[in-house]
């Protein structure tokens, strides 16, 4: 007697139809691995050329930026280069200005401090230093010239009677006219040194 297995038979084309679904299963992973892979290299290229774009974009900016400062600081550097140079005319200017004053305050209080009957030939500064030179009728005249000069606080004390001596050229015709040449040092009234409280009191 023969006997068949038909149950081996029937069992393989299940097992063929299995793998097939199992073949099928895995193409169809793979290609959606493949799928989200190539979905997130895209994503990610174009996150990446975004933000390339903005950092591009950031750099030219900054680099605009950059050169506006550049410009600014130069101006300022000009600024200051031109306040520099105003300010040595200022000083210049002001040096001047102090140096002026020193004459016409000499003349100033010369010509305050002058008597009756008393006259200049020469004024001569050489610094503080100043040479007068004049003539006068009398000694009493001469004195109260230097007293004067000495009292105005312009002149540091005591002014120096350097020569005095009678005008020969004056005694033939009768009258008698002084030459003389007194020194004094001058002082500007911010160096003036203030007058002493006891001398005001002997001197009153």
């Amino acid at each position: 007697m023969i006997r068949i297995n038909l149950l081996a038979a029937e069992r393989t084309p299940k097992k063929a139809a299995i793998a097939f679904q199992t073949g099928q299963k895995l193409v169809l992973g793979c290609s959606f691995i493949l799928v989200l892979a190539l979905g997130f290299i895209g994503w990610r290229y174009l996150s990446l050329s975004h933000e390339s774009k903005r950092l591009d974009d950031e750099i030219s900016a900054a680099q605009q930026e950059t050169g506006r400062l550049h410009s600014i600081i130069q101006q300022v550097q000009q600024f200051e280069q031109r306040k520099a140079q105003l300010q040595q005319r200022v000083t210049l200017i002001e040096q001047l200005r102090k140096s002026q004053t020193g004459p016409v305050h000499i003349l100033d209080q010369v010509s305050r401090a002058l008597p009756p009957m008393l006259w200049l030939t020469l004024i001569k500064q050489s610094g503080a230093e100043i040479s007068i030179e004049g003539k006068c009728t009398t000694l009493t005249g001469l004195s109260e010239f230097v007293s004067n000069l000495e009292a105005s606080g312009y002149f540091k004390r005591s002014v120096e009677i350097v020569s005095t001596q009678v005008d020969p050229t004056q005694q033939a015709s009768g009258g008698e006219l002084i030459k003389f040449a007194i020194k004094a040092v001058f002082q500007t009234p911010e160096a003036k040194a203030p007058v002493p409280v006891s001398a005001t009191r002997s001197g009153g």
